[in-house]
């Protein structure tokens, strides 16, 4: 009797939270910072925690993988795993848990693998550990779960070293060592956030794909709504540690009830959503309190098509690789080969492609940040490729550049009045006083307060920190500003902010902006002209509305696919993309370059043949 009573005894749930609240000790003090979260993961079901940073999600899939540190942190409430409450388990038993049970995908595989060893080795060490299988066993289970998270040529790849893998590639790896010992519950931190449109597409298959053959249950933390509604059955909408909103993924898109939920779905970019605008498109802005704070309007067009106040033609940059006993000149690098457009005051030219396909490196080569082989990028009239040291400080002036990771580019050591007063007093633009004034001014200008000047990088947010790099670039009053991925790391809300910033000063003083990003739904909002990049080489070029409403490069296409699409009627949808890597560019040594050959498939929009 008590054998089928055990039987009987079935968890409906795979994962059920219950008052979780985690906190951390601050200055002796506990402070939470996840407050009375609770939801459930059916057997095979994808519950996706979706929020800004700092609201608690990925507090929360720390807390029920108990990974957080003794001492500093406290973690109250249930967290039972098929019936089991793993925060009773000893250490010992919850190891036993981690990595076979439940397994964790971070946002950044770079930091979950050892780069001294190879792949194949990391993998079966999972194996190793929770199986009890030999090492000739788990090292073809290895090769099988490569292969079937769609890595080519698995077999020869097993001896390769993370390094030797794209970003994709890499968390592809991850995936299959979270998948190695079958477990119940899939975490996902994050697992899309840093990759290119057309890896997170194969990344999100792939998961979709796993799930349904393995019937593996998934917790899918991100803060991309666009995302949430391809891959979640239901959703919990955190903000600043609290639970907001829960329910089935199709209601909290369709008739979602908190104002903050609206918010962050009305923020998100949705391609094709242009087509009835002409110029570029504000973004609804995430209100707190009350939801928007204020309504999409288009941006008064200021562009002067007279004379254009950046020209770039033949651009070329090319790495050589050595190799061999004596340092052989063995292939090169084609980074940036033979590209030319114009960029006109007070216009948005947007290059776009995947990582690797030469976008950031012609940014840098305008700006002289690298040295091109070849070709002319001739500013108001000056071929800034020809000036001397002298003559390109000066040049600096007029062509600023805005970079991705936002505090990297600031000193920690500096404050943010300092930073910005820098370049200012450095090309002896004024005195100290009125450095103060321009600080003050900038500050201003990018929606801060100026007594923010004293604090330092740290006391800022990202997106605060990234409106600071551009008080920065301001200050010295440049004609071009070369914004290169700069937006790509923040949240939607905040990134709705920032570009609309950009879009404001753009429309106030009259800049033009070289807008390098691999976000095709924020490229068709904000530009007037779009350049497709591929291996190096641009590949398609024309006015925004005709490159969206009529592309015709298959890269360009394939770029197009790959954006989720905010509709959770089409949740089970998959793209059938292929899982290749972007080709490489290295070539011989002596491989001649033919010249590119483009056709008009309407005024201004060239396509290469």
């Amino acid at each position: 009797m008590a054998n089928s009573q055990a039987q009987v005894v079935q968890p409906a749930q795979v994962l059920s939270v219950e008052n979780l609240t985690t906190s951390f000790n601050v200055d002796g003090e506990w402070k939470p910072v996840v407050r009375d979260v609770s939801f459930t993961v059916a057997p095979g079901e994808t519950v996706a925690i979706v929020g800004e940073s700092g609201s608690g999600k990925s507090v929360t899939s720390l807390s029920i993988m108990r990974l957080l540190q003794e001492g500093v942190s406290r973690i109250q409430g249930r967290i039972l795993l098929g019936g089991r409450d793993l925060l009773a388990l000893p250490e010992q038993e919850m190891r036993k848990v981690r990595g076979n049970e439940v397994s964790m995908i971070f946002q950044e595989p770079m930091t979950s693998l050892n780069p001294l060893f190879t792949i194949g080795d990391q993998i079966s060490e999972a194996l190793l550990c929770h199986k009890d299988m030999s090492p000739a066993e788990a090292k073809a289970e290895t090769i099988r779960l490569l292969e079937k998270v769609r890595i080519p040529s698995a077999a020869s790849r097993f001896d390769e070293y993370p390094h030797r893998f794209s970003g994709g590639m890499r968390q592809r790896v991850m995936i299959a060592m979270a998948l190695a010992s079958k477990p119940k519950l899939l975490i996902a931190d994050e697992p899309t956030t840093a990759l290119d449109v057309t890896i997170q597409g194969q990344i999100l298959d792939l998961i979709k794909m796993l799930q349904d053959e393995e019937g593996t249950s998934v917790l899918f933390i991100t803060h991309d709504m666009g995302v949430v509604a391809e891959i979640a059955d239901r959703t919990v909408v955190m903000y600043r540690g609290e639970q907001v909103e829960t329910g089935a993924t199709a209601d909290i898109f369709h008739r979602g009830k908190h104002p903050y939920t609206r918010a962050l779905l009305a923020a998100v970019p949705v391609l094709g959503s242009m087509q009835k605008y002409q110029r570029p498109l504000r973004f609804p802005v995430v209100n707190n309190a009350t939801g928007l704070s204020d309504t999409p309007v288009e941006v008064a067009d200021t562009v002067a098509r007279e004379k254009p106040i950046l020209q770039v033609k033949g651009l070329t940059k090319r790495f050589d690789i050595h190799s061999g006993l004596f340092g052989r000149l063995s292939g090169r690098v084609h980074a940036v080969e033979n590209v030319s457009f114009d960029l006109f005051a007070g216009e948005t030219l947007s290059l776009v492609g995947e990582s690797g396909c030469g976008k950031s490196t012609t940014g840098r080569a305008i700006m002289r940040l690298i040295e091109p082989e070849s070709g002319s990028v001739t500013i108001e009239g000056r071929d800034m490729l020809a000036l001397d040291k002298r003559e390109m400080r000066e040049m600096r002036k007029s062509v600023q550049m805005i970079f991705q990771d936002p505090f990297a580019s600031l000193n920690p050591r500096m404050s943010v009045g300092q930073a910005i007063a820098e370049p200012y007093l450095e090309h002896r633009m004024g005195t100290s006083k009125e450095a103060k004034e321009v600080v003050a001014d900038m500050l201003r200008k990018v929606g801060l307060a100026p007594d923010m000047a004293s604090r330092y990088p740290h006391e800022f947010s990202g997106g605060q920190r990234q409106r600071i790099c551009i008080a920065r670039a301001l200050a010295l009053q440049p004609k071009v500003i070369v914004a290169d991925e700069s937006v790509s790391a923040l949240d939607v809300s905040i990134k709705a902010q920032v570009i609309n910033l950009m879009l404001d000063l753009q429309q106030s003083l009259n800049l033009a902006f070289l807008f390098i990003s691999h976000d095709m739904a924020v490229v068709e909002r904000v530009s007037h002209r779009v350049a497709v990049m591929y291996l190096g080489e641009i590949v398609e070029i024309g006015p925004r509305a005709s490159v969206f409403g009529n592309p015709q490069h298959e890269y360009t296409k394939k770029l197009m696919a790959a954006v989720p699409v905010p509709d959770p009627d089409r949740r089970r949808d998959k793209r059938a993309a292929a899982a290749d890597e972007l080709k490489s560019p290295i070539r011989p040594a002596d491989y001649a370059v033919k010249p590119r050959e483009y056709r008009e498939i309407s005024p201004g929009h060239l396509v290469a043949l």
